[in-house]
């Protein structure tokens, strides 16, 4: 039978969590998803405790990839293994088409007004900016000015390549291949020139794998968010962040009630801790690094924007459009770039 128990598991076989035991619901009690690694270590240390003590509700958090979420949502037929979600652009459109969110009432926030306008829908709310450009070691290469400069010399031979697997990967590809005559839904253009330097890359790996291929200097340049950069650089790395010239991509991490759950009440108060400054500020903080959403939270200093509003400028993708195609990219470019 599918329940919380075997969830969390599974969870724990995933993300290597280490579970409390007694994982049936008791009152005052709330399952959410969050990412294995940076994510989960977060919540754990800062959200859970100060969830306990702000509302007495106990949170259990399950680590899971996005995709992960929603394929045990659906297996689950109604009887939601979880109470909330956290999704990236492109699963969060899967998990609208497939009707297992409740409805979300962002009045329900009492820090409502202190997100930005647009910030909530019918679906979830906004709890954590994702900016994405070229990271690089300044000690060992020039600064690259844009995405053409990843294929050329002195870049090239010390490029970290990864696939579609991940939100910023897909949004980097797609950039690349538009200054070369593609487009949001062509990426071909960027794989025909990609495997024209093939021979020359660095590294060509997972995407969980890049950080540390980064650190042991396997590659020195490489697309990836800024929290990534503010991990590694956390860690004494030499590596700095590059807006690209054709724009930084920007995109936003969302959290969403599970449709038949019986935690609602418990959902909307941990939604409401989530985006309130004290915990957005904490999360900012090192060895965290998330890019806040709440107004009243002071950005870090090297953060490539100084308010959230210069994200309005940013390239922005449509993932209704990217979703349908993304598997294929995915297999077209393990088949033509694994080395």
């Amino acid at each position: 039978m599918f329940n919380r128990r075997s969830l969390l598991a599974g969870a724990s076989a995933l993300g290597g969590a280490s579970l409390l035991p007694g994982l049936a619901h008791a009152k005052g009690g709330l399952v959410a998803t969050t990412y294995p690694g940076t994510w989960e270590d977060a919540y754990r240390s800062i959200v859970v405790p100060m969830l306990k003590k702000k509302d007495d509700i106990d949170l259990e958090m399950a680590p899971l990839f996005a995709m992960d979420q929603i394929g045990k949502a659906k297996a689950a037929r109604g009887a939601p293994p979880f109470d909330v979600f956290v999704l990236d652009p492109g699963p969060r459109i899967v998990g609208i088409e497939g009707g297992i969110f409740e409805k979300f009432d962002g009045k329900k926030l009492s820090n409502l007004s202190k997100i930005p306008e647009g910030f909530t829908d019918e679906w979830g709310v906004h709890v954590s900016a994702q900016v994405v450009g070229i990271a690089y070691n300044p000690k060992k290469l020039p600064a690259p000015k844009g995405w053409t400069d990843l294929l050329k010399d002195p870049w090239v031979s010390r490029l970290g390549l990864t696939g579609f697997q991940t939100t910023f990967g897909t949004s980097s590809i797609i950039e690349i291949s538009k200054q070369f005559g593609g487009s949001l839904t062509n990426v071909d253009p960027a794989l025909v020139e990609l495997k024209k330097v093939l021979p020359k890359i660095a590294a060509v790996g997972l995407p969980a794998a890049m950080p540390g291929l980064f650190q042991q200097g396997q590659c020195d340049v490489m697309y990836t968010n800024t929290q990534t950069v503010a991990t590694l650089k956390g860690k004494g790395v030499d590596i700095e962040f590059v807006k690209p010239e054709s724009g930084a991509i920007s995109f936003f991490t969302t959290m969403h009630i599970a449709k038949g759950t019986a935690e609602t009440a418990n959902a909307y108060k941990y939604l409401d801790l989530v985006v309130g400054r004290e915990v957005q500020e904490s999360l900012m903080k090192p060895p965290y690094n998330f890019l806040p959403v709440n107004k009243e939270v002071p950005l870090a200093p090297d953060l490539p924007m100084k308010s959230l509003d210069e994200m309005k400028s940013y390239v922005i993708h449509d993932w209704a459009k990217i979703n349908p195609l993304r598997a294929a990219w995915i297999e077209k470019f393990n088949k033509e770039m694994a080395k």
